[in-house]
């Protein structure tokens, strides 16, 4: 059952961005429901990349992609990022994701060093940064378009 919203709530892209962010960050990963589920992979990215880059993205989603590996976790984060537009960014997970995966574990378990990993992550973080914020839009255009589906108004 979708929750319900009053139309008053709503009045412009601004309330509709926090109104949807607010309902997806009350669920964890993963979400019931695939639309759900996929606005809070590509929310959680975003946050989690504007807070800090890669390395604070795989310290947030660690413990679900242990729980359903790093392939399946890329594919469905690609594909959420693909959904809205943001090709760009998922070409970035494509490309940097696993290994920047396998050197976090590795340096968890102490087998490498930090270098090895900051080294990686700076690489993969500067062409995030160099796309400059695009994907804030592209997630508010994508949340305007489907609140709906979200919401019941009211």
């Amino acid at each position: 059952m979708k929750k319900q919203i009053k139309k008053s709530e709503l009045k412009d892209r601004s309330d509709i961005w926090n109104a949807v962010i607010a309902e997806i960050t009350n669920h964890d990963l993963p979400s019931e429901g695939a639309l759900l589920n996929e606005c809070n992979l590509a929310f959680q990215y975003y946050s989690e990349m504007e807070s800090g880059g890669h390395e604070i993205l795989l310290n947030w989603t660690q413990d679900y992609i242990r729980e359903v590996g790093i392939a399946h976790y890329l594919k469905e984060l690609t594909a959420a990022l693909e959904k809205i537009g943001a090709t760009d960014y998922a070409q970035i997970e494509k490309t940097y994701g696993e290994q920047l995966w396998r050197l976090f574990t590795a340096l968890e378990n102490e087998e490498i060093e930090e270098e090895a990993f900051y080294e990686e992550v700076e690489k993969a973080d500067e062409e995030y940064y160099a796309l400059d914020g695009k994907l804030e839009q592209l997630l508010e255009s994508y949340f305007v378009d489907i609140h709906t589906e979200l919401f019941e108004i009211v």
